[in-house]
């Protein structure tokens, strides 16, 4: 749209000061004799550009045309232009809006402020999204946030962890995302759930509307929901004899779930405590660690190990 081109070249003015026509075309990918006729409109209505031929020269603005955000310092200003990864934003269609809101925040920063902005963006960047993540969120992605932004209710059929598939007839508070994983906050019977987004296999938005609970603060709710989380007691625990060449794997794989109970003995082996999810998990660790870990305990998971390898032995040799 031609006035979202036109609040850009006041930006990009006002950011960077003098710019040529080529420069605008390429950054807004218009041609530069839209350019032009963009800079005439703007001038036209009263926005002070200036060109200045020759060598070196360019179109910028007045010094005065400028809003400015006085009253912030050095660490206010940092904590606005951290480099960050706008991915979760786009999944919701505000990633160019997001892009938009920090040019803007730049342009109006007092000149004195813009070295500090541009310092700590290229020193520290926050990415909270996964290295993987799927390319697909959902195929009903649009109606389930039109339906959190509406307030309306939802039937839909949802695949718990055991792979059960029940209907369920939601009132859907908000999205989360967590670690590069949509969830939906939503209520049924009275309490609130988490449901991860990928996991629904149908969706209709019903024609009824909900009434949040009045004291609700989804800030408030998810730090004390993630604190309980962490907090829950492992469903499974072991312990187990590793060699000192993979240990970088466990504290690469389970961070924060595993703790040294000994230190190395002569050959270098340690043992550790771990805290997985289910037996199924430890058995996929162990297995895929053969040759460089040793069950300790519980009984049933060694047996379940050696149980394992002798059918793998006997498959090989048939």
């Amino acid at each position: 749209m031609r006035a979202d081109r036109l609040l850009s070249i006041i930006l990009l003015l006002q950011t960077r000061g003098k710019m040529t026509a080529r420069a605008l075309a390429e950054e807004l990918e218009v041609s530069r004799r839209t350019i032009l006729r963009d800079i005439n409109a703007l001038s036209y209505s009263g926005v002070p550009v200036y060109s200045e031929g020759g060598h070196g020269g360019g179109f910028s603005l007045a010094e005065e045309y400028r809003t400015t955000l006085t009253g912030l310092n050095t660490l206010e200003v940092q904590s606005l232009f951290v480099s960050s990864n706008h991915e979760a934003l786009r999944d919701v269609g505000l990633g160019d809006a997001g892009e938009r809101l920090l040019l803007k925040l730049l342009a109006a920063l007092p000149n004195a402020q813009h070295s500090t902005a541009d310092h700590i963006r290229q020193r520290l960047m926050i990415d909270p999204t996964w290295w993987w993540r799927e390319t697909s969120i959902s195929p009903f992605w649009e109606e389930i946030q039109r339906a959190v932004y509406e307030d309306r209710m939802i039937k839909a059929q949802y695949e718990n962890y055991d792979g059960h598939i029940a209907e369920r007839t939601l009132a859907p508070y908000s999205l989360i995302c967590k670690s590069s994983v949509w969830y939906l906050l939503a209520e049924r019977d009275g309490e609130l759930h988490t449901y991860r987004v990928n996991r629904f296999h149908s969706m209709q938005l019903l024609d009824r509307s909900f009434t949040r609970r009045p004291d609700f603060d989804l800030p408030t709710y998810w730090r004390t929901r993630a604190q309980s989380i962490q907090n829950l007691p492992s469903e499974y625990s072991c312990v187990l004899r590793i060699h000192p060449e993979r240990i970088s794997v466990i504290k690469w794989l389970m961070p924060g779930r595993w703790e040294l109970m000994d230190d190395a003995n002569d050959t270098g082996w340690m043992t550790i405590s771990l805290k997985m999810d289910s037996e199924l998990l430890a058995k996929m660790l162990v297995f895929g660690l053969v040759g460089f870990v040793e069950v300790v305990e519980p009984t049933d998971l060694k047996d379940a190990v050696v149980e394992k390898a002798r059918e793998v032995l006997e498959r090989l040799a048939s």
